[in-house]
């Protein structure tokens, strides 16, 4: 008898279940288009997090949007805007008080998980005449699954905003979330992207972000020159390999280098094209395709 009544004693005691946190006042924004590779790392560090996944897909034809609607994400399908209309569009369909934007490539590694956490539980994020709007994150590059401590380090990215406060501008497709009012502050940790598998792949990337943005800097009345063809891949180059001490990042740091330099050529080779060439023949708009 005095068994069974310690063994009650314990099952009252001992909770059956675990709680289960409550999601924050959070909507996570993400633009894709064929990235099965990587939205499901994208997914993964968000889980339970979030009360709202909201995704803008711009015509995949991968395993991407079945990912995203196992995760209870709410998919939108529309043709691809360019990076500032798409990523506003995803901006702009988000409900909760907070949002935070990632790209399909892009994931919270814990401890910035963590500190996003304790951020918007915070009494400043919770009220809303609060001057706080947002909250600023480091990107880190990955390849091959190691980070990339140095080369394209610091690079600093507002990604977590208070709804309303903030608006996607910039030119593609290096498009840049700002603030409309208030201030921003610093989250420790960092932001996980993985871009590509191979430098082949980056490089093959980097020429295309490069030709669009030498078109969208045409477009806004930027032109080419000799001298920026010369020293812009230069000092890329060197700016990745010693200013930002990519060296130390062994190979990976030489071949981001590398990278850097490449995209700059391409940019300003494709713009001073563009700038000789008849304006009956110029084509500044910039191509169409999804995000990469």
């Amino acid at each position: 008898m005095l068994r069974r009544a310690r063994q009650r004693r314990r099952a009252v005691s001992t909770p059956t279940t675990q709680p289960h946190p409550t999601p924050l006042p959070l909507s996570v924004a993400i633009v894709c288009k064929d990235n099965e590779r990587t939205i499901g790392r994208t997914l993964d560090s968000i889980h339970g997090l979030a009360a709202e996944i909201v995704a803008i897909d711009s015509g995949s034809t991968d395993r991407t949007i079945d990912l995203l609607e196992s995760r209870s994400a709410r998919v939108i399908r529309h043709d691809w805007l360019g990076h500032v209309r798409t990523k506003q569009l995803a901006l702009d369909a988000c409900a909760q008080p907070w949002v935070l934007c990632l790209d399909s490539d892009e994931s919270l590694l814990p401890p910035l998980r963590d500190a996003l956490t304790a951020a918007l539980r915070s009494p400043e994020a919770a009220d809303p005449t609060s001057r706080l709007n947002g909250f600023i994150l480091n990107r880190k590059t990955f390849y091959r699954g190691a980070p990339l401590n140095h080369a394209w380090q610091p690079e600093p990215r507002l990604r977590l905003v208070r709804r309303g406060c903030a608006r996607w501008g910039g030119l593609d497709p290096h498009d840049k979330l700002e603030l409309t009012s208030g201030r921003s502050a610093p989250l420790p940790g960092d932001l996980r992207h993985d871009s590509f598998e191979s430098f082949a792949e980056h490089l093959r990337k980097q020429w295309s972000h490069a030709s669009t943005m030498a078109r969208s800097l045409h477009a806004s009345g930027v032109r080419g020159s000799r001298a920026s063809l010369l020293v812009s891949p230069t000092g890329a180059f060197f700016k990745q390999l010693l200013l930002k001490r990519g060296f130390l990042d062994g190979l990976p740091g030489w071949l981001a280098a590398a990278s850097a330099a490449s995209a700059a050529l391409t940019k300003h080779a494709v713009l001073l094209e563009l700038s000789s060439a008849p304006s009956a023949q110029a084509d500044p708009t910039p191509r169409q395709g999804g995000p990469s």
